[in-house]
């Protein structure tokens, strides 16, 4: 057949792809061109385009990659190249399925060793016009496989971080993706390394086979910077130990953990500008971030306030080390005053904002989850005065800049009692708590529930509370006919190391017992050999348990008393009484109750604080019991809960609505 130069094909009638053509689409070109299955090629170079069951996938998949072709012959000028291209061998009159293979006629007559044009002398004698077609299609084959050689130096690219998803993915797959934030393919890489074999989930339309799938792509050209996949990544992360956890973090100059921080020398405070001289400081702190420790060591140990203080500081020293290139000791009034704006929009977002969700041992950790609000922002700056206040005090630094800097002060009431749940919702909520499944978080989650609305403690005060600090207490009769006055208290340790006795209902004490035997532990809270007991412990079901912790826990034939009577950590309540929240709103939405579902869903276990105060100065509490309840310092703070002026304020005028 002859391929005289022929007028360039018409262009496709459809909007050209944006896509790029990789090594395997050449490969699997190659194996389509010689006649190879079609199926395993596809498992082998293109499974990311889906099933190579799809005829349809296959077909549209072909069509695209010689268009592709096509498009790159023709900006290059070879015109007979882009005929050739859209010529397909295999349809072009099929051989006899008889006539054996140039190859394999040569070893049946004994001609391998002679050269190719004897052997095809030889295959023409013995089956004359047939060879000449099969000939005819070896050429074609010989000549698509040059071209696809030369097509694969001139188009063939290498995937990059900074390629958009969009093109080297489906369009499909591409979009969902992208509506999950993926638009880039380093993003994709990020975020596997940072969430491992769950980095799927909450991706539309992308369960484990197709996220496998993209996991085995990004092996292939994990070549290029910025897309390779850690090995870790495919374990649970919760089933790795702490020191492989902090390892996923690489140590450097850049938006890490604080841990993690590498502080160049001329940023570590040594030489600062507003430095003391070290023989006149109190402490014995050589560089900033030794003193800011020294700072947070002074905050009472494990408390609310050291968690939140350190929180702040770093998220200051890194905007400060990574964003300002400036030692915390050479800070200005000018740099506070641009950290105060940088916390109402924290930029770039992709280097300081992220899901609250990403643990700290995460690739993906940030330090914030988006900007600000303004009472937030006049939290941070208080806590930052603090510091420099206490390392001016030290004798550390010369003056503390944060003293000229202010934010805007919001019209909104320092307390929200807004938030808190009506006696109503309340009631509903404590009922829910009724329908859980058996199991020992489940249990938990009933007492804690329950122990903080009677209370309205703090989350830090409850996950603090042990045995010991429950007493029963007897007072005697006032007057001959009174009766004795008994019950139980908690001793609580709350803001600034002040102690209180809070009273806790017998059912609720009567559920702590019962739950301390759930335990393996003795129900007699009085018991002395257990008074350092926490109230609240670990869940003791594998099933509650993390999937990746479930084969390293059965190993275990049964919980050590150290278990039994251990504590939990703050966030980890917090998150399963959210999470429970989040459940309950859900019920309450199909049940029609969409404004409850929506309280319910910004509800926090703050909000069981403000539901007690409010619920129980309602009931006729007096403000000063509820004040020495709550632990306030100011009576003040407690009197914003007392909501009956503003009730009958409202019941008189909806009186004279109703008569207009």
């Amino acid at each position: 057949m002859s391929l005289s130069p022929a007028p360039a094909p018409a262009a496709p009638a459809r909007p050209l792809s944006p896509r790029r053509l990789h090594l395997g689409h050449f490969a699997f070109m190659r194996a389509v061109v010689q006649g190879l299955d079609h199926g395993d090629c596809w498992r082998r170079y293109l499974a990311i385009e889906g099933e190579a069951g799809d005829a349809r996938v296959v077909r549209s998949t072909l069509r695209w990659i010689r268009e592709a072709l096509v498009r790159i012959a023709l900006q290059t000028d070879r015109f007979q190249l882009a005929r050739l291209l859209q010529l397909d061998v295999q349809t072009l009159g099929t051989p006899d399925p008889a006539l054996p293979s140039l190859t394999a006629f040569a070893e049946v007559q004994g001609l391998d060793d002679e050269p190719e044009a004897v052997q095809i002398a030889a295959f023409e004698a013995a089956h004359g016009r047939a060879s000449r077609r099969l000939q005819r299609r070896q050429r074609l084959v010989r000549r698509q496989l040059d071209a696809l050689r030369w097509l694969e130096l001139q188009g063939a690219q290498v995937p990059q971080a900074a390629d958009a998803v969009r093109a080297w993915f489906a369009p499909a797959l591409a979009g969902h993706l992208e509506a999950a934030g993926l638009l880039l393919l380093g993003q994709l890489a990020e975020r596997i390394n940072a969430i491992g074999p769950g980095w799927w989930r909450g991706v539309r339309a992308v369960g484990p086979v197709k996220a496998a799938r993209l996991v085995d792509w990004l092996h292939e050209h994990g070549d290029s910077p910025g897309l390779r996949l850690d090995e870790r990544a495919a374990l649970p992360r919760r089933a790795l130990n702490p020191s492989t956890r902090g390892e996923l973090v690489t140590a450097a100059t850049a938006v890490v953990p604080i841990e993690r921080l590498i502080v160049p020398a001329g940023l570590d405070g040594r030489d600062g500008r507003f430095r003391r001289p070290q023989a006149q400081c109190l402490l014995a702190a050589g560089d900033d971030l030794a003193a800011v420790r020294a700072w947070i060591a002074s905050k009472t140990p494990g408390s609310h306030t050291q968690r939140a203080y350190r929180k702040e500081a770093e998220r200051f020293v890194l905007w400060a080390i990574v964003q300002r290139g400036r030692a915390l000791s050479s800070m200005t009034q000018e740099d506070c005053v641009a950290y105060r704006d940088f916390l109402a929009d924290p930029q770039p977002a992709s280097r300081w904002c992220a899901p609250r969700s990403r643990e700290r041992w995460s690739p993906a950790w940030r330090p914030f989850e988006g900007p600000l609000s303004p009472s937030a922002q006049r939290y941070a700056l208080t806590v930052l005065k603090n510091l420099y206040g206490f390392l001016v005090d030290q004798n550390y630094l010369m003056g503390n800049p944060w003293s000229a800097v202010s934010v805007a002060r919001s019209i909104a009431p320092r307390l929200q009692t807004a938030r808190s749940l009506s006696p109503a919702q309340w009631r509903r909520l404590d009922a829910e708590l009724d329908q859980l499944p058996p199991g020992s978080a489940s249990h938990r989650l009933r007492v804690a529930l329950r122990l903080l609305y009677a209370t309205g403690l703090r989350l830090s005060e409850i996950v603090a509370a042990r045995a010991g600090d429950l007493e029963w207490v007897e007072f005697p009769p006032e007057g001959d006919d009174g009766l004795p006055e008994q019950g139980w208290m908690l001793r609580v340790v709350g803001k600034g190391r002040r102690v209180r006795q809070v009273p806790v209902p017998d059912d609720v004490v009567r559920q702590l017992s019962s739950y301390l035997v759930s335990r393996g532990l003795s129900g007699d809270l009085q018991d002395p050999a257990q008074r350092d007991v926490f109230l609240l412990g670990r869940a003791t079901d594998l099933a509650e348990r993390a999937p990746g912790l479930a084969a390293h826990l059965a190993e275990r034939s049964e919980r050590s008393a150290s278990d039994a009577r251990g504590g939990i950590a703050g966030s980890t309540l917090y998150d399963q009484l959210k999470a429970h929240f989040l459940r309950t709103a859900a019920v309450w939405r199909a049940q029609g109750d969409e404004r409850g579902a929506l309280r319910l869903e910004r509800a926090s276990t703050h909000w069981l604080r403000h539901s007690h105060a409010s619920h129980t100065i309602a009931h006729g509490l007096p403000i000063e019991i509820a004040q020495q309840n709550l632990g306030h310092a100011s009576l003040a703070t407690t009197t914003v809960y007392v909501t009956t002026e503003q009730r009958q304020r409202l019941r008189a005028m909806r009186k004279v609505w109703d008569k207009g």
